[in-house]
């Protein structure tokens, strides 16, 4: 193919790129497909180039410029396979040159391109016309001793490795910012360069860089360790909602005194817990994590407290329960407001008398055992309702804790996001790009109904479907429970029932659907019930809570609608 036909492919119809520009001024934000982008000043720019010469020098300076442009052109790499999946090697390549001149930064003139991705063979040279770098020496900075179009050079080394599968180099081998008449780039792979290990350390971080994250790392390591045994060990969260209620549980830490845990689903409860054990004088006994709901009712006190032989069919021998292995530890009962009736007043002996006796047999045990008790129910509620004792409640109520929700500690979000992205990137074995722009804007603003665990689980689902080197979109952190209505050209999502960006005008658009549809009372309240059964597992007590209503309440109306029998 002649270079002419390669140009005017590259200055042919770019529409498919044109139409992935939304200007938002109601939200301050320009959007390329899901990327936020800016308009600068270019003498902004210049301004910011010199400050780092003279900070820095020119070659830190250079390596800065090289990687900052290396990153833009990842995401542009990213973009223009899933944007052209079904068009040629040379068409999706062209994207690359094409989206560096809709962007302002330089005017690709393509003189050689000989590409085979079979093969792996690249070879290209290309000149540059009006690169913004150029510009910016010329006019701001003064001309140079060497080429100057470093960020553009970077983009372009990024984007054709991404592109081809393997390390591709380009060089500027002159350049208009250093006095040539022309600035001219020639690309190859990068064992074809002499030089290619030298310069592909401008791609790395600087020395002096590598060493602050080094110390940095060390001084983290020995931080987390003096936080621990100072007792501020509570999981992720710098907000001030978490640190004050992490300040209040490590006052009680280092006693023996029974925590209760309040908080909604998913807040990290048994972290917290966890935590206090490590805090404690148990710290090198047992910890035994119990989820009352899970357990069956019939087998919840064997599970607890123990089992003699033959006490029961299937009881063939006796059998130690979580309290007596939690012995000199510590036992955190979750969802403690589902232990039946003689489950609770079996629990108010242990906690009185520090004994217990196993299911079926006589013989008293001695035990010490600190509880860690949670809900994400009100136990005083559950009292007034009688399903819990009264007295049980005032010996587990002795040091209440409220662990707030996700969406009372914002800006907590980004840690918990890094934390889990570093997490399934090693599960997973692959390192994604991180969140888009728009992704980051919706998970910002997001009211996380379940909190922390819900998080993590979008976070896993980002990662899986995302290939490694690419972003991850909205549509893959949220996949089939998303919808978008575009209303006023603005974008509205609903994720599992929760408006994500609201719009306060449209508020009232789905009661007038269930009038125009003449849908009954008894059939939405019906389809309110179903929903809340299948976000709670099918937990009653759960669905109770979402539902606002008691849980003898909701038992009712799953009889009426036929939904438990």
């Amino acid at each position: 193919m002649s270079s002419r036909s390669k140009n005017e492919l590259l200055e042919s119809d770019i529409k498919d790129l044109t139409d992935l520009i939304r200007f938002s001024h109601e939200e301050g934000k320009v959007w390329f497909g899901e990327q936020r982008m800016l308009l600068m000043h270019v003498s902004a720019m210049a301004a910011f180039r010199r400050e780092l010469l003279n900070s820095i020098g020119v070659e830190r300076a250079k390596g800065f410029f090289l990687r900052l442009g290396y990153q833009s052109g990842l995401r542009d790499a990213e973009l223009s396979r899933r944007l052209r999946p079904h068009c040629d090697d040379i068409d999706i390549f062209l994207t690359g040159p094409q989206l560096h001149s809709l962007k302002g930064m330089v005017k690709p003139n393509l003189l050689k391109l000989d590409i085979d991705l079979k093969v792996g063979h690249f070879y290209a040279e290309i000149e540059w016309i009006n690169s913004w770098e150029v510009e910016v020496v010329q006019t701001e900075l003064g001309q140079m001793d060497e080429p100057a179009c470093w960020s553009l050079l970077g983009y372009a080394c990024a984007f054709t490795s991404s592109f081809m599968g393997r390390e591709i180099i380009f060089r500027e081998v002159s350049c208009r910012g250093c006095g040539d008449e022309r600035c001219l780039i020639i690309g190859k792979p990068a064992e074809e360069w002499e030089d290619h290990e030298v310069f592909a350390e401008y791609f790395k971080a600087e020395p002096i860089i590598e060493q602050l994250y080094s110390l940095q790392s060390q001084v983290n390591s020995l931080r987390s360790s003096l936080e621990r045994q100072q007792g501020q060990y509570y999981g992720i969260g710098q907000s001030y909602s978490y640190n004050e209620a992490c300040k209040k549980i490590d006052k009680a830490a280092q006693g023996k005194v029974s925590v209760l845990l309040l908080g909604e689903t998913g807040v990290g409860k048994e972290v917290i817990a966890r935590s206090v054990h490590l805090r404690s004088k148990r710290a090198e006994q047992p910890f035994i994590a119990v989820n009352c709901a899970a357990i069956p009712q019939e087998l919840i006190e064997a599970e607890l407290f123990g089992v003699e032989k033959g006490a029961f069919t299937g009881a063939t021998q006796s059998r130690l329960g979580r309290f007596e292995r939690a012995d000199k530890g510590t036992i955190f009962l979750d969802e403690v407001a589902e232990l039946t009736p003689r489950a609770q007043a079996t629990l108010l002996r242990v906690l009185q008398e520090q004994e217990l006796e196993r299911v079926g047999g006589g013989q008293t045990h001695k035990i010490d055992v600190r509880v860690i008790a949670a809900t994400n129910e009100s136990l005083e509620q559950a009292v007034n309702e009688g399903r819990f004792r009264a007295d049980l409640y005032y010996r587990l109520n002795v040091f209440p804790v409220n662990i707030p929700p996700l969406r009372d500690r914002v800006e907590d979000i980004p840690l918990l996001v890094e934390h889990f992205l570093q997490k399934f990137h090693n599960d997973y074995s692959k390192r994604t790009l991180g969140l888009s722009d728009k992704a980051w804007d919706y998970v910002s603003t997001y009211s996380w109904p379940g909190n922390i665990r819900e998080l993590e689980n979008v976070i896993e689902r980002g990662v899986i479907l995302t290939d490694s080197n690419e972003t991850i979109s909205v549509g893959s952190l949220f996949v089939s429970t998303i919808i978008k209505l575009e209303i006023n050209n603005d974008d509205h999502v609903y994720s599992e029932g929760y408006v994500v960006k609201p719009c306060e005008k449209n508020k009232d658009n789905w009661v007038d659907t269930i009038f125009e549809k003449e849908i009954s009372l008894d059939a939405v309240e019906k389809i309110l019930t179903e929903k809340a059964m299948e976000k709670a597992r099918d937990n009653i007590s759960g669905a109770a809570r979402l539902l606002g209503v008691t849980r003898p309440a909701l038992a009712y109306r799953l009889k009426k609608h036929g939904l438990v029998f």
